[in-house]
Parts: structure tokens; C-alpha cells; sequence
């Protein structure tokens, strides 16, 4: 097999050399100028696009781009100065139609110029780092039409007026506005900015620093507030008919400031329409306008903070000093409750639920309901009233909302140790006269403040529902054990209290009735027999008792009394009249107590079953007292009530406040102890700070005390002062 010879093919150059016409490039010229001029005259139809191009390619190619390239800047430049007096001629408002005609005749000469010139955009202008033709004829439209003298001031002049006409109330061609403001966008930012956007500002500012001062004169709060908010909606409006969208922001802050922000102080405090007087009437829909457009600057919404939070709190203090308001502790709590469901309406309603409100708020509500030391009494009080019969009737549902409100309340409170001290005598109060609407309700509360305080709160109130459970269950026994011996003998409800869960005081027991002792005396065996090592004492002051009683002409009624005043009304069963001193010296109850039993029975009217002599309001130890043979009523059973003060006198409140103080000792040392023993070693002020922190959901201790409580337990050997400094504490194993 043979091998053949590879052969190696040469391209070879042309052997002559071709020669151009030296008038080639001028020629060439020529008619692409020609062909600029047609376009430019609206002429294009006529002209072959294809020959062009290739004219223009081939110059290129002939390395003749730099010819093409600056006679196109020459004939364009040529053409755009014609135009740009044409423009200038142009009248009044005919000037901006001229101009927008201009332009939109130039960008399509511009296009078609782009067309033609394809390849020398290519080639050329990136290697020779020229600008691209559109760019290109957009820089000489910017530099001969928009930056010329005489258009430039008279442009931005007639845009600024058609601006503030359509702010005054007239209408323009916004079509038109748009176009020319595309225009200068499409130059490029710079051009917008600097040749539009700037002045506009500038101009608008003065505009609204002058009417925002005429408005604030003449309008109240809610006038200019709508005003200002029409003025922002107007510019938001016109950035989306007209304006480049990034100004939006630029002009929106221009009338923020000049209109909001640099009145803001003068508008809150306006007199009879200000922000107080907004709240005060429930204007919701100015209030909701006042937060919106404050929300807008710095501080805005702190300005509108703080004046709600000062007038919530002078109103509040106001309120809780009030001695007239003091009188009604139902009416106390309510006008609480009122004002906390107006302004968390508002909060709601107007200032969109804004945590920074609702916070204001509670800080305001805890500042002053603690100004008054009795708002833990009331509150009781106020449960109270509802637990007995202001929720008769009332659907569960509303029933916990009353009782989410009082918890609410209760939050506020620094001393809840003191409201638990009265909720626990109120509650004892309604459990053992029968008194309570819902035993639900009771329980649903006692839940909530269990929640809300830990069981070490709730545990004897607790304990006190188990005493009334486990006293039905005894008095079924005791009756089941007896029911052969009783006969005639009165019955007996006997309610056992454990000591400690109740707030029992130490009572002087009174003589009962022989017929009554001699059934207790039965119950008394009876309950010490079932429960060993147990002692019984008769809390003769919280009872109640049914008896059945005879009048003038045979009229019979069942009175319903208390234990003392059954006492009193037992000894007339033998006599007609009887001297006070008589009635203390054969019943043995306190003289507090007595006279406000007497006073019951004697000087009510409609209940008095016995008449005084001589007769007045009050009791004086030199009366004598009758039995009322006259006495009728329409109902069969009459309740006879011991004249009481709803609210504690200053003695019992004394008294009281004391218990608490007491109470606080012992949790004040125990939460020493803790810190002290994971602690070990610590200074005085940190103590103070951390015990506070620990019982503050309970009370706020006072410092005074907290060092009482810590040379206390100096003293019984639980800590010791550090022999170098004696600011510091340590803790003893």
C-alpha cells in the first residue's frame, strides 16, 4: 500500500491592490446627511434603509467612523437648534405642546437614525469609547432644547405654576404634565432632579409653611387635621398621575414637616379641640386622623403619648381624691371601669391597638388608682355588691367580663395583700349569710386570682368553700343522729369554721337564749364526739336566725335577724319594756354592736318590731325600749338588717392595716432568707432590690421595714454583718 503526499492548500492575496475614490468617504457622507436632513423633515418614506445601512457599514468598515460619527453630531445639533426656536416661539400654553410635539418627533428621528447607524453603534462607538447614537441624542436634546437659556427658566416656571393651579383647585392636562416629566426622567435622574424636582420642593415648602400658618389660625384641631391629611392624599396623587414615583417620599416629608411636624405642640394643646378635648368626647375618627398623620414624623406619636398619659392621669388622680366620689365605693370602682373601657375603646378604635398606648395606659391606671390607699377596699366592695345581687339574672358570659374587669383593677394594685385581707371578710360575709349569686362565679374568680397570684393567695379562700361542703355533711349527720331527742327544739344550721382560713376576729360570746344553748350544747357533744381533739367556739356575731313572731290583732310574721338581735327580741317573749342597761346586762353584747342591733329593730322604718323612748336616730343608754304591738307589713317575711357602715371606720381600718403589716413580716423574711441563702454574701441596697422584686406581685415593701426585718434576723442568728464592712450581710447555716 502506498502512501500519498499530503498537499497544503494557501489563500494568496489579491495580486492589485484595490483602489477607493479619495472622494468616497465625502460622498458617502453626504447621502447619509442628506437622508438625517429627510428624516428630521419627515420625509423618511422616500428613503432606502437597506442602502443606508450598507452605506454607513461601509464607512465603518473603510475606517472612515470617525467622519460618520462627528457629522452626525454636527447635523443633529444643526437640527435640534432649529427646533429649540421653534419651541421658543411657541405662546403661552402652547409652549409645553410644542415642546412634547418636539420630542416625540425627535425620538422617532432618533430611532430610525439608530437603524441606520446599527453597526457603527456596534463597533465603532464601543473600541472608540463614544456614547451610543440614542444616548447620544438624547445628551444633545437635553444640551440645545432643555438646558438653552431661554427654555430652561421658562419650562420649569410654567411646570411649577401648572402645579400650584391644580393645588388651588383647577384643572390641568395632566396628560401633558406627564409627558413632559417622562421627558426630563428619560434625560436621566440627574436632569429631573436637578431641572424639576429641587425647585419643586423648594417651592412646595413655602407653599405649605404659608398655608399650614393661614390653617392654624383659622381652624380648630380637626379642621386642620383634615386639611393636612387632603393636602397628603393630593401629593400622594399627583406623584402617581405625574411625578417619578421616588419623589413620592421627597414631597410627602416636605408636608409632613411644614404642616404636621412644625405645628405639633400648637395643635395637641389647642384650646376646646386640642387632643384633650378629643378624648374627652370620643372622637374617634379625629383621633384615628391625629395618630395617622403624627405616626408620619419623629416624635410624633410620643407628643400624642404623652398628652393622653398626662391627662389620663390628672383625670384618674381627680377621680380617686374626689371625697364626694369616696362616699360610693360601687360608684368608685364603676367610674374606674368606665374610664378604662373609654380609653381602651379609643386605643382600639383610633390608635390601632398601638402596644405603646396600651402600655401608657396601664402605667397611668396603676399610678393613680395607688394614690388612694382604700382602692383595694373598694375594689372588694365593689365585688361584692356584684357577687350579692348586681349579677342576678346576668348570662355567664357577661358574668365573667365583670370579673375580667375587676381582675384588671386588681392588677393595677400594689397592695393586692390588703384586697386579699377584705376579699377574704366579704367573702366569709356572703358565704355564711347565704348571700352569693353564683357559687360559679365565686369559684371562677377565686381561679382567676389563683392564675393571676399563686396558690399561697387563693388557699384559705379555698379552704373556706371545703368548710361550707364539709358543714352540710355534719349537719346531716347531726340531725340523722338526733332526730328522736329534737321534738320541738329550734333547728340549727351551724356553718364550722376552720380557724385560720376564716378571718375571724376574737368575739366576747354573748348569752343566748336558753332554748338555743341547750340545742348548741347537743351539737357542741355531738361534733367534739366525731372529731377528736378539736375545739369548738361560737362565733356568735356572724350569725343569722328565722323567728316567728306574733303581732297587734293576731298578725304573724317570720323576721329574719341577726344572732345578736334574736338575742334582744327573745327577752321581750316575757316582758313588755326593758331599759338599754337591762338589754346589755341580760344579752352581754359589745356596746358597738348592741346599739347598731337596737337601731335595727327600733328606728327603721317598715322593720321597727320594737319603738324606742323617747324616739331619735341614735341609741343613748338612757332609753327604754317596747314591743311594737302595731307594727305591720305587706310581706310575711321581713329582713330585718344591722345598721352597718358599708365602708370600714377609721378604727376597724386601722386595725386592718395593721393585720397587713403584720402579715408582711413573716413574707418579708422568708424572701430575705432565700436570697441570702443562694446568695451567701450581699450589700443592704441589693437586698432591698431584690426583695422587692420577689414580693412585688403581692406588695410593695417598704425599705424601712426590710431593715427592720434584717436586724430581726440578725438577732435570731440567720445572718451576721461582715466584720470589715458593715453594709454587707452574710448568710448563717
Amino acid at each position: 500500500m502506498s502512501t500519498q503526499k499530503r498537499r497544503n492548500f494557501k489563500i494568496e492575496a489579491f495580486k492589485h491592490r484595490v483602489e477607493l475614490d479619495p472622494k468616497y468617504a465625502e460622498k458617502t457622507w453626504k447621502l447619509l446627511e442628506h437622508a438625517i436632513h429627510e428624516i428630521y423633515n419627515h420625509n423618511a418614506s422616500g428613503l432606502s434603509f437597506e442602502e443606508l445601512y450598507r452605506n454607513a457599514y461601509n464607512m465603518v468598515l473603510h475606517k472612515y467612523g470617525d467622519k460618520l460619527y462627528s457629522g452626525l453630531v454636527i447635523t443633529m445639533t444643526w437640527h435640534l437648534k432649529e427646533i429649540s426656536r421653534s419651541i421658543e416661539a411657541a405662546q403661552g400654553g402652547l409652549f409645553l405642546e410644542e415642546l412634547n410635539r418636539k420630542w416625540e418627533e425627535h425620538n422617532k428621528a432618533l430611532q430610525m437614525i439608530r437603524d441606520i447607524l446599527m453597526y457603527m453603534d456596534r463597533t465603532y462607538v464601543p473600541s472608540s469609547n463614544k456614547t451610543p447614537v440614542h444616548e447620544l441624542g438624547l445628551n444633545l436634546w437635553g444640551d440645545n432644547i432643555i438646558h438653552s437659556g431661554k427654555i430652561q427658566t421658562r419650562l420649569l416656571t410654567t411646570l411649577l405654576e401648572l402645579v400650584h393651579k391644580e393645588r388651588m383647585g383647577e384643572v390641568i392636562n395632566r396628560g401633558l404634565m406627564r409627558n413632559i416629566i417622562k421627558m426630563l426622567m428619560d434625560l436621566g435622574s440627574s436632569v429631573y432632579q436637578e431641572d424639576f424636582e429641587k425647585p419643586f420642593l423648594e417651592v412646595s415648602a413655602t407653599f405649605y409653611r404659608a398655608e399650614s400658618q393661614q390653617f392654624i389660625e383659622c381652624c380648630d384641631c380637626s379642621e386642620y387635621l383634615r386639611k393636612a391629611e387632603r393636602r397628603l392624599n393630593e401629593e400622594m396623587e399627583r406623584v402617581s398621575h405625574y411625578l417619578d414615583i421616588k419623589s413620592e417620599m421627597k414631597i410627602t416629608n416636605v408636608v409632613e414637616k411644614e404642616m404636621i411636624a412644625n405645628h405639633m405642640q400648637r395643635l395637641v394643646h389647642m384650646d376646646n379641640s386640642g387632643l384633650v378635648n378629643m378624648l374627652v368626647d370620643d372622637k374617634y375618627d379625629d383621633l384615628g386622623r391625629m395618630y395617622n398623620l403624627f405616626r408620619r414624623v419623629p416624635d410624633g406619636l410620643s407628643t400624642v403619648r404623652d398628652v393622653m398619659t398626662s391627662h389620663l392621669r390628672e383625670t384618674g388622680k381627680q377621680l380617686v381624691t374626689d371625697p364626694e366620689r369616696l362616699r360610693d365605693p360601687v360608684d368608685f370602682v364603676q367610674r374606674l371601669l368606665d374610664e378604662k373601657d373609654k380609653h381602651d375603646k379609643i386605643i382600639s378604635l383610633a390608635f390601632n391597638n398601638d402596644k405603646t398606648f396600651q402600655n401608657a395606659l396601664n402605667s397611668s391606671f396603676e399610678y393613680f388608682i395607688n394614690l388612694n390607699p382604700r382602692s383595694p377596699e373598694f375594689i372588694s366592695l365593689f365585688v361584692d355588691d356584684k357577687l350579692r345581687k348586681g349579677l342576678k339574672e346576668v348570662s355567664e358570659e357577661d358574668v365573667e367580663i365583670v370579673l375580667d374587669k375587676v381582675m384588671m383593677l386588681f392588677r393595677y394594685l400594689q397592695e393586692k395583700d390588703v384586697f386579699e385581707k377584705y376579699y377574704k371578710q366579704h367573702l366569709a360575709k356572703r358565704l355564711l349569710s347565704g348571700k352569693t349569686v353564683s357559687d360559679d362565679a365565686e369559684r371562677s374568680l377565686i381561679v382567676k386570682l389563683k392564675t393571676e397570684c399563686g396558690y399561697q393567695f387563693t388557699s384559705k379562700l379555698e379552704g373556706m368553700f371545703t368548710d361550707m361542703k364539709t358543714s352540710q355533711d355534719t349537719m346531716q349527720g347531726f340531725y340523722a343522729s338526733q332526730s328522736a331527742e329534737m321534738g320541738d327544739s329550734p333547728t340549727l344550721a351551724v356553718q364550722v369554721l376552720t380557724t385560720g382560713s376564716w378571718p375571724t376576729q376574737p368575739s366576747t360570746a354573748c348569752n343566748l337564749p336558753a332554748e338555743i344553748l341547750s340545742v348548741c350544747e347537743r351539737f357542741r357533744t355531738y361534733y367534739l364526739g366525731t372529731h377528736t381533739g378539736r375545739r369548738l367556739t361560737w362565733q356568735t356575731n356572724m350569725g343569722t336566725a328565722d323567728l316567728k313572731a306574733t303581732f297587734g290583732k293576731g298578725q304573724k310574721h317570720e323576721l329574719n335577724v341577726s344572732t345578736y338581735q334574736m338575742c334582744i327580741l327573745m327577752l321581750f317573749n316575757s316582758v313588755d319594756h326593758l331599759s338599754y342597761k337591762e338589754i346589755e346586762q341580760a344579752t352581754e353584747i359589745p356596746a358597738s354592736d348592741l346599739k347598731r342591733s337596737l337601731q335595727s329593730l327600733a328606728c327603721v322604718k317598715g322593720k321597727n318590731v320594737l319603738r324606742k323612748e323617747p324616739m331619735s336616730k341614735d341609741i343613748a343608754e338612757d332609753d327604754a325600749f317596747f314591743f311594737n304591738d302595731k307594727f305591720t307589713s305587706k310581706f310575711f317575711k321581713v329582713k330585718i338588717g344591722t345598721v352597718a357602715a358599708q365602708k370600714e371606720s377609721e378604727p376597724e381600718k386601722q386595725e386592718t392595716r395593721q393585720r397587713v403589716e403584720e402579715d408582711r413580716k413573716p413574707q418579708i423574711e422568708a424572701a430575705i432568707v432565700r436570697i441570702m441563702k443562694s446568695r451567701r454574701v450581699l450589700d443592704h441596697n441589693n437586698i432591698v432590690t431584690e426583695v422587692t422584686k420577689q414580693l412585688q406581685s403581692r406588695f410593695l415593701p417598704n425599705p424601712v421595714v426590710i431593715k427592720k426585718r434584717i436586724e430581726s434576723l440578725i438577732e435570731r442568728e440567720f445572718l451576721e454583718r461582715d466584720k470589715v464592712d458593715r453594709k454587707l450581710y452574710r448568710y448563717l447555716a
